[in-house]
């Protein structure tokens, strides 16, 4: 007859049954000593489901549940730097509430969510309480926009259930213009990035000059070292002509394809005679930049420094 296990008991955490002998399943026992000093056995989900409740009962004791909300709060604020700023834009619509901060516009908030996300993701220390960062980049955006004194900033904030006071505040703005002094610090100086890209564009020009060999346009040339002077007049155009162009212009643009704008552009100033020299498929095949595209360079540069019979005149200035 098969045996129904209805008798099971506990045998060094396993289910066995005490009729047949079948081990039934595996337990891992957790036990807690009573009043009375019993030991009491559980299963793992009965111990779980106490942890639970015992948890439960805890935060309904209106000072544990302050420290837990606090907790889960900051924890929230902590984590949030790829999220949908919603915790923040919430902060500062009860600001409002209070009268503070009412000419945030759109603008405004991208500026203090930009501020608040690049310190949160580049300075922050761990466990930090973000809240108090962001309370500091707030004010520092409306301080001197509004009537409001900070004690009246400090007292609505402390209102909302963030405990802060001055000196927590000051020194959060502190950390935030200090960590901004350091983003500074690892922008890219533009000066040395014109410097760079204007050089580049030099070498370029000179470089494609010189893939030219003298044997295709030697019927314009007594002899190679006409040719040679004439490569040297042209760079020194171009290096007048990178004076001229402001770094804004260029910094956006494909500078190989502008270096054969360039080299036509330049030609269209040089004497008739030399003019016939450096034809858009000349500089086409030396480049290996389509003649439409030269002629897009071409045209950009007529509009930044005039045409080219004119440039001699500009170049005087």
């Amino acid at each position: 007859m098969k045996c129904p296990h209805n008798n099971i008991g506990y045998e060094e955490g396993y289910l066995v049954c005490q009729d047949c002998g079948l081990v039934l399943s595996e337990e891992i026992n957790f036990y807690k000593e009573s009043s009375k000093g019993e030991y009491i056995f559980e299963s793992q989900r009965e111990y779980e489901r106490n942890i639970k409740t015992q948890d439960s009962i805890a935060i309904q004791d209106p000072k544990v549940k302050e420290k837990y909300e606090k907790l889960q709060t900051i924890d929230k604020w902590f984590r949030d730097y790829r999220t949908s700023f919603t915790e923040q834009k919430k902060i500062i619509e009860l600001l409002k509430g209070y009268g503070i901060g009412l000419n945030i516009d759109q603008a405004k908030m991208q500026n203090i969510k930009e501020r608040y996300l690049r310190y949160n993701r580049k300075y922050k220390k761990n466990y930090q309480n973000m809240v108090i960062i962001f309370l500091s980049i707030v004010w520092m955006e409306i301080k001197d926009i509004t009537n409001i004194r900070l004690e009246e900033y400090i007292e609505v904030c402390n209102e909302l259930g963030h405990k802060i006071n001055k000196k927590m505040l000051n020194n959060a703005m502190l950390k935030v213009l200090k960590s901004e002094d350091r983003w500074k610090d690892k922008l890219v100086d533009t000066d040395n990035l014109e410097i760079d890209i204007k050089k580049k564009i030099k070498i370029l020009f000179q470089k494609n000059l010189n893939d030219i060999p003298f044997e295709s346009i030697k019927g314009y040339f007594i002899e190679e070292e006409g040719y040679s002077k004439l490569k040297i007049e042209m760079q020194l155009v171009l290096d007048k002509i990178l004076k001229k162009i402001e770094y804004e212009k260029i910094k956006n643009l494909n500078y190989k394809a502008f270096t054969a704008g360039l080299i036509y552009y330049i030609s269209q100033t040089l004497k008739p005679e030399y003019k016939k020299i450096f034809i858009q498929s000349l500089i086409e095949e030396v480049t290996r930049f389509s003649s439409t595209t030269i002629r897009k360079k071409y045209h950009i540069l007529k509009d930044l420094l005039g045409k080219p019979e004119e440039l001699k005149t500009l170049l005087e200035l």
